[in-house]
């Protein structure tokens, strides 16, 4: 009976494993874990290297107004996060153009690309908050 019990706590803790394996679903740097329905999360730098190498690219600040007036970076488009399912379709007409999408922190950034996805984008990238911009702001 002694080895019953610990064949079966190894299935269970095996089980466990593969159960808790099968759940993650974010999507980290620069892998998409389906076609449908993600973005790509980006560091700040890469971000700033696709920013670099082309013009080929829209930056969406998603924060408030008065977030966006204390410091944006230079040529980014202010779409709250919470405006953007009423106003994509009309400011972001090319449903597969490059978007780059920050915040402050990271978390509203991560709705907005994931409801971008959901609107039927196809190039969405977060690079998280501003807080972890190293270069140069514009404030208003």
């Amino acid at each position: 009976m002694r080895y019953g019990k610990r064949i079966i706590f190894i299935i269970l803790a095996a089980m466990g494993t593969l159960c808790f394996n099968g759940c993650q679903t974010n999507v980290s740097s620069g892998e998409n874990n389906s076609e449908e329905n993600a973005y790509m999360k980006l560091s700040a730098e890469e971000a700033k290297e696709i920013m670099d190498s082309t013009e080929d690219y829209i930056l969406l600040d998603v924060r408030e107004e008065d977030e966006y007036a204390e410091g944006h970076i230079k040529d980014a488009l202010l779409m709250p996060y919470g405006e953007i399912t009423e106003r994509a379709e009309n400011e972001l007409p090319d449903k597969e153009q490059t978007i780059l999408v920050y915040c402050r922190s990271g978390r509203r950034s991560a709705i907005a690309a994931q409801t971008l996805t959901e609107l039927g984008y196809t190039n969405v990238k977060d690079f998280g908050g501003i807080i972890d911009w190293t270069y140069d702001l514009e404030t208003e």
